[in-house]
């Protein structure tokens, strides 16, 4: 049956004003609920913990597996070295401590080489670590001087000890040589190949001789570029263990 409002009862407007509200209120907390939910689902990690930490282990597996890859990859590179690359690292590893001619300077208009000590040949940067050990008196300080330099700048001495394994340069060839009495080197022309000569032997030169005695060396007769002395170039002995073949592209 329809209720009937009463004159001067407003009761049941108040009630259906009452109603409508909480309606309205209803459906904005709905709205609000939702809301949140949506905000802390950005919040939390996708799927079940137990998923997330598979997906961790996944990627850990990955990782380690990427490692592996690397240092299998870094052991096959150094297998895949080819003969002739494995021995020049041999060679190069071979010359620590010994006396080698060295590029330590080079500007557009000249290359400066001198006599140094290898240190250490770093295989990974394929550097040579050297030590000049009678810097010149013009140089800055008066101490011995480091340089790093890769192995274009470096060029092995013959062996002395051994003047029969080393290759010969013939008359009129251009080579690199120790200016007699110092220990830069400079261009030479080859005069004539090498000829026994005996020496005056110094203990730390010839050990298992006497001092005071006599000890053969082959040496060169060379003219040096640049070494005119009275409009003539002089002839110039060197021992051939001080002799090495002229770089190409030489600047002096």
């Amino acid at each position: 049956p329809e209720v009937v409002e009463k004159p001067g009862d407003s009761s049941l407007s108040r009630l259906k004003s009452l109603y409508i509200q909480a309606r309205d209120l209803s459906e904005r907390e709905v709205t609000i609920s939702n809301l949140l939910l949506n905000q802390l689902d950005a919040f939390l990690p996708s799927g079940p913990p137990g998923q997330q930490r598979r997906k961790m282990a996944d990627i850990k597996q990955t990782a380690d597996g990427n490692e592996k890859r690397k240092r299998m990859k870094s052991d096959s590179d150094i297998s895949r070295l080819s003969p002739s690359m494995r021995s020049h690292i041999e060679a190069c590893v071979s010359l620590k401590d010994e006396q080698v001619a060295a590029r330590v300077t080079s500007d557009a208009e000249k290359d400066e080489w001198f006599v140094v000590k290898v240190i250490n040949f770093d295989e990974k940067t394929k550097e040579f670590e050297v030590l000049d050990e009678e810097p010149g008196d013009e140089e800055e300080g008066s101490g011995q001087k480091k340089y790093k330099l890769p192995a274009s700048c470096i060029i092995p001495f013959p062996k002395r000890n051994d003047p029969a394994s080393t290759p010969e340069f013939p008359a009129g060839r251009q080579v690199l040589a120790v200016y007699p009495g110092t220990t830069a080197l400079y261009k030479a022309t080859v005069i004539s190949t090498p000829r026994k000569v005996m020496i005056p032997c110094i203990t730390h030169q010839c050990p298992k001789i006497d001092s005071g005695s006599f000890a053969p060396v082959f040496m060169y007769l060379l003219e040096f570029d640049d070494d005119e002395e009275d409009g003539a170039l002089p002839q110039r002995t060197v021992p051939f263990h001080k002799v090495v073949q002229l770089p190409e592209g030489h600047r002096q």
